[in-house]
């Protein structure tokens, strides 16, 4: 058989963990030829379809997942309408919930697998050709179509564990196992094969094994862990899986595998890192014996930080580590209501230690749309992460996910989401669904200035100084039609400068400041007050950092308050930023 994989992703510089999880489980088997079709969601449909028919594929295989899937259900259906025969299986966090209503909607789609494919997936293909023991793969959903066919062909599609089979039509729901032939009644029988989930998760083949496994991208994926303690209603994680990690000694070899390759940076999977102190430990030890050839980006729970975790967390390697604290929100009611534990006040205290090392960056994120959170509490959270000095601040909006518990309990709850697929969040009974707008051109500010580096600085004290700033200067933005374009870093410094300039004066030379530390063209706007030639150096100056040599190329800015800046560059080479730096406070 020819099996056909679309890696369907929304950049380049990710690629699918699912596919060479999955085939490092079956890549045994000399009977089945594997295809992999690479696009992103930017490229046309036509030429997706156009590489996918040209292999003639007996299957095609895909992850779902909330960016992606529309995308792929435009190329899935194309290709089924191409190539009727080939069989279409999907898996992916896109179908943890119930499938029955998914799978009569794209008929295009024959099955979806719900949980942890490897196990599953392996099993599928020793019966693809075989729809009468479908039934036998454990987390398999599909639909039976009945036409022109007699129950008794179907009887190995009944359920397994706690499956259940359903007819479309209720009056066909208690006809008896035999002698029941439907030949001239339009039917479908609906097959649930429940949860598939791995026991033995260590005993998996890691990815890295498969020869389909991508070794071309900035950085890879380890997972160390599966399933999490939290029991957070808006996140798949916290369905209840057990959790389940992979001995200290495989990561070790596995983190060998991913140095030979010449890998700088590991995304480790694991929903909550430090849920076991012990184990934080031992692995922030393993990853210290990598430095400086890997860094580690991991997600960490603020209120779960041991003093034993905050001790080795301080002595690890500068940079090596990049941690995501779950923060959501900073409003215990909000927590509660989303069934997240920990205390907001541990977690306030735990962040507040990680964001003063200043050997690690540390994100944390906001989550608009989850009930209870108002708009206002979100400007004011921001506030006090920019306070605490939060490495990034990321305002994401509520996504409703299939299976969680809070789209389950929508309704009840008073929240209005899109049916479609990333299924935000449209409105609930505290946030209006032009505020929910508000917060999601606030995210992009946010992701303008604050969380790049050469404007953090300025954009934190803006921030922290000026309590209207974040709502005058989003307006401004979007009063322009500024926030939905995308803007160069240089047109980023330009329009805060000049924004600055007319309502903050006092920041201006601030962002001046930053546009010359980032190398920023001298002759453009924010440089203005820059002075380029016959500048001499200053036998009152103070240096802030390298070391002054006569052959550097100065320049000077002064600042109404009698402040000078000096910055020198390096007149050997071509580089745009400056090597070194003095100032003077009333000099001139």
């Amino acid at each position: 058989m020819k099996i056909l994989w679309l890696d369907l992703n929304c950049s380049y510089a990710h690629s699918s963990l699912a596919l060479p999880a999955l085939h490092a489980q079956v890549m045994h088997r000399t009977d089945v030829e594997w295809k992999v079709v690479r696009i992103t969601t930017g490229e046309m449909v036509g030429a997706a379809v156009d590489a996918v028919y040209a292999h003639r594929p007996n299957v095609v295989a895909a992850s779902a997942w909330l960016f992606t899937h529309e995308h792929l259900l435009h190329i899935i259906a194309r290709v089924k309408a191409l190539l009727p025969q080939t069989v279409v299986i999907l898996g992916g966090p896109e179908f943890l919930g119930d499938n029955e209503a998914y799978l009569r909607q794209h008929t295009e789609v024959d099955c979806v697998l719900r949980g942890e494919g490897e196990e599953s997936f392996a099993r599928w293909l020793e019966v693809w050709d075989n729809r009468a023991e479908w039934g036998s793969v454990k987390g398999l959903c599909f639909n039976v179509n009945v036409n022109e066919k007699s129950l008794r062909g179907y009887e190995n599609c009944h359920p397994v564990g706690n499956s259940e089979l359903r007819t479309q039509n209720s009056e066909f729901n208690n006809l008896p196992d035999t002698n029941c032939q439907l030949s001239t009644v339009n039917c479908q029988l609906y097959h649930d094969g429940g949860l598939a989930r791995v026991v033995d998760f260590a005993a998996l083949r890691a990815p890295e094994e498969s020869d389909l496994f991508t070794w071309s991208k900035p950085f890879v994926q380890l997972e160390t862990t599966r399933g999490c303690f939290n029991s957070c209603a808006f996140c798949v994680s916290g369905m209840g899986d057990p959790i389940r990690t992979l001995p200290i000694d495989i990561i070790r070899h596995r983190l060998d595998r991913i140095r030979e390759r010449g890998i700088r940076d590991v995304r480790v999977l694991d929903r909550t890192f430090n849920y076991h102190p012990q184990r934080a430990i031992e692995l922030m030890k393993l990853f210290a014996e990598y430095h400086p050839h890997l860094r580690f980006h991991l997600e960490i729970h603020p209120a779960l930080l041991t003093q034993a975790v905050r001790q080795v967390l301080s002595d690890m390697p500068h940079g090596q580590l990049h941690l995501e604290a779950g923060i959501q929100s900073l409003r215990q009611e909000v927590l509660d209501k989303s069934l997240r534990k920990g205390s907001l006040e541990q977690a306030l205290d735990g962040l507040r230690f990680l964001c003063s090392l200043p050997n690690l960056v540390t994100h944390a994120d906001l989550i608009a749309g989850l009930p209870l959170y108002t708009l206002e509490q979100i400007y004011e959270d921001i506030y006090t992460l920019a306070e605490i000095q939060a490495g990034e601040i990321q305002l994401e909006s509520l996504k409703l996910l299939p299976g969680t518990a809070m789209r389950r309990d929508a309704e009840k709850q008073g929240i209005c989401y899109s049916p479609m697929p990333p299924y935000e969040v449209l409105q609930t009974d505290d946030i209006t669904s032009l505020e929910l707008q508000e917060a999601r051109r606030l995210s992009r500010l946010l992701d303008a200035y604050y969380n790049t580096s050469a404007w953090q600085r300025v954009t934190r004290r803006l921030i922290l100084n000026e309590a209207d700033f974040l709502h005058r200067f989003l307006r401004y933005l979007t009063d322009h039609n500024y926030i939905d374009q995308p803007m160069s870093l240089e047109r980023r410094g330009e329009l805060l400068y000049l924004y600055c300039r007319e309502h903050y004066p006092s920041y201006a030379t601030e962002v001046t400041l930053a546009w010359i530390e980032a190398g920023m063209s001298l002759k453009k706007r924010p440089a203005e007050g820059v002075k380029t030639k016959h500048i001499q150096p200053s036998e009152e100056w103070m240096v802030v950092y390298g070391e002054y040599d006569e052959a550097m190329r100065l320049c000077f800015l002064a600042t109404p308050e009698g402040d000078g800046y000096w910055f020198g560059y390096d007149s050997t080479t071509q580089c745009p930023t400056p090597v070194f730096r003095a100032e003077s406070k009333g000099s001139r």
